[in-house]
């Protein structure tokens, strides 16, 4: 491991707190060290107050944060004295501690400070830095782990053995070092938990943690734990994933990302003897919040698996509880024998975390078992933290989640117009969202955890079925398609329609959403309330003259439409149909267009765009918007229907 301490860089950081979170985001750079909020770090400083008088400050790293992209605004400014006193009280509740630490804060907007703020303060150097690494960890998580932290680094580190995250941690550390020289240390390794180095200098912390990490590397490579990951393949069906994806969802009793991890570290992972060494346990205590203690081991018969798996955690649960409630007993993960892992989420973004934690101890576990076995905290250790209050906190802090929270939602046209109205809004309210367009911009303008462009010809069956591959395998599942891709191919009249214009409407206008409902239903039979939203057109109901090509389509849509809410109904398929009419802020309507069509009817532009009952204009946002109704609950026990969205006209359906 090579330090990324940059001196020329350093010198635009001029204070303290400049300087820490400089070097905090130096570590969390590095997954192999910090991953998704882990670890904190610390700074003492000072500070005057309201009153002239200079206070000792520890700023350290808020709750929420994280260190790859945390602000000065991102640590809490906490007084000194009331930690040091706080550390010398013989008890101390994990609540009171919080409360406490709260009071003792010089500026209360600020965030919580982490729960090892108080062993920050005890440490008697200005700089302190706390990691999670997965070298470290790798080696303390095996039999004879403190031995071989002692073979390694020597009087160099002081280790301490694993005790609950806290006040109670905090606590043994400053009875243990009453009489150390600390002077003489390097740094402390905390068993099972993480590596602690520190400094009066910015830099000398931040490379200390460093060189200890290079040397757990080196070490490792030494004894052969290295590992020789070869080229992976998996049949893993993808009606399959949906499948477990579809039952995750109802033992959580909401919708649920279901995220394949198929690298070829996860399936050699899926490959090994994984009821024993998947099921002891994760390689920190914290992780446990995300992935749970141990994921389901999934076979042929993943029902099963899944049944059995929610009897072992209440069973888990039942023998160690105290007073605490049980927590949802589905799976936050599950490996798939030789065949990889799935991460599931409330959202992409959880499930994306889960992925990632899981990545990091698939080689932890794997290169333990070399060193001589992978040996995790005990059941008891790890429900301690998972059942934790301060934990708990964290989970209940997010808020009530979005309306499409769980859900993933395929749309045609995407790239612009009424299409890209419909994605970003369906994403803003929760939606995992996959954009097709034949346009190949829609791959670079979506690309995010949640919201992903692909480049699709959707006259192509295969393409279609590449896309639909693509969603299942990114996010589980399918429960809603929005089939809204289309073009406009007017005529002056049927005399002048010429063959080609006419097939060209048919192609993409009628048989394109045939084609996407084809390759989409047998996922939308296994989503969540799913349904299918036909954007389709007024010139169904109210054809106009030179539109022949463009209205028989369309009347082809719909009554597609009406033939699938039938066919799908009994397997819970909502599909339902609206007309938009006039909307005139999407590619197709220019200034110059919009201006010589108010032209032909004597009106000026803004006369012409609200045209209507109403006298209002009609956005692509206000489509989205009952697109959105329609796959909600408003419309949760509608199918078959059609809806116009026109401002109100004398062409009624």
């Amino acid at each position: 491991m090579k330090s990324l301490y940059d001196d020329k860089e350093a010198k635009n950081y001029k204070t303290d707190l400049d300087l820490r979170v400089y070097t905090s985001r130096l570590l969390g750079r590095d997954a192999s060290l910090v991953l998704h909020g882990g670890g904190n770090t610390s700074v003492k400083s000072t500070a005057t107050n309201l009153f002239g008088e200079v206070e000792e400050i520890l700023y350290v790293k808020g709750s929420g944060w994280d260190l790859a992209t945390i602000e000065a605004e991102g640590f809490a400014p906490v007084k000194m004295d009331m930690l040091l006193k706080m550390a010398e009280l013989k008890v101390l509740s994990d609540t009171d501690m919080v409360k406490y630490q709260r009071l003792a804060m010089t500026n209360p907007s600020a965030p919580n400070p982490s729960v090892e703020a108080i062993l920050h303060a005890i440490i008697p150097f200005k700089f302190v830095d706390h990691t999670h690494t997965d070298a470290v960890v790798t080696i303390t998580n095996t039999d004879g782990g403190e031995d071989k932290i002692k073979e390694l680094y020597g009087d160099k580190v002081l280790v301490i053995p694993y005790i609950m995250p806290g006040f109670v941690l905090a606590k043994l550390i400053y009875d243990m070092t009453r009489d150390v020289n600390w002077s003489e240390l390097e740094g402390m390794v905390l068993m099972n938990h993480g590596l602690f180095t520190f400094s009066d200098d910015a830099k000398k912390s931040y490379e200390k943690t460093i060189e200890l990490v290079d040397m757990a590397e080196k070490y490792l490579e030494a004894k052969g734990a290295v590992l020789n990951v070869e080229k992976a393949e998996t049949n893993v069906e993808l009606l399959t994933l949906a499948k477990i994806r579809k039952e995750v969802s109802t033992l959580k009793g909401n919708a649920t990302i279901s995220i394949l991890n198929d690298s070829d570290l996860a399936v050699h992972f899926s490959k090994q003897n994984i009821e024993s060494i998947a099921t002891q346990g994760p390689l920190t205590p914290d992780h446990v919040i995300r992935t749970k203690r141990v994921p389901a081991i999934l076979g042929d018969d993943f029902k099963t698996d899944l049944t059995n798996y929610v009897k072992e955690y209440k069973h888990y649960f039942e023998a160690n509880k105290i007073d605490e409630t049980l927590l949802n007993p589905a799976p936050n993960f599950a490996i798939l024998k030789g065949n990889g892992a799935i991460s599931f989420g409330a959202n992409a973004k959880e499930a994306n975390i889960i992925k990632d934690i899981n990545d990091h101890t698939y080689e932890a576990i794997l290169k333990a078992q070399m060193l001589g076995g992978y040996k995790a905290l005990s059941a008891s250790n790890i429900f301690e933290v998972e059942y934790w209050s301060l934990e708990q906190a964290k989970l209940k802090g997010g808020g009530k989640l979005p309306e499409f929270s769980g859900k993933v939602a395929v749309v045609t046209g995407a790239a612009s117009g009424i299409g890209l109205a419909i994605a970003k809004m369906l994403n803003a309210r929760g939606a995992a969202v996959v954009a097709l367009d034949i346009n190949p911009d829609v791959e670079s303008m979506f690309n995010k955890a949640d919201f992903i462009g692909v480049k699709c010809d959707l006259t192509s069956s295969e393409d279609i079925q590449k896309a639909v591959a693509k969603t299942v395998k990114s996010f589980g599942g399918i429960d809603i398609v929005v089939s809204n891709a289309g073009i406009f191919t007017p005529s002056e009249n049927l005399e002048s329609l010429s063959d080609e214009n006419w097939q060209r409407s048919m192609n993409i206008n009628l048989t394109t959403h045939q084609k996407l409902i084809k390759y989409t239903a047998p996922f939308l039979k296994l989503g969540v309330d799913a349904t299918i939203i036909m954007v389709a057109s007024k010139n169904f109901p109210a054809p106009g003259k030179g539109a022949a090509a463009y209205s028989v389509a369309k009347a082809g849509q719909t009554q597609l439409g009406r033939i699938a809410a039938l066919e799908l109904g009994e397997f819970g398929v909502r599909v339902n149909t609206l007309h938009p009419h006039a909307v005139f802020d999407t590619a197709i309507w220019s200034d110059e267009v919009l201006a010589s069509r108010a032209k032909a009817y004597n009106m000026s532009v803004e006369e012409y765009k609200t045209n209507n009952v109403l006298k209002t204009e009609i956005k692509s946002n206000d489509v989205a918007e009952l697109v959105c109704a329609m796959a909600g609950k408003p419309f949760a026990k509608t199918t078959g229907s059609q809806v116009a969205i026109d401002g109100g006209s004398d062409r009624i359906i």
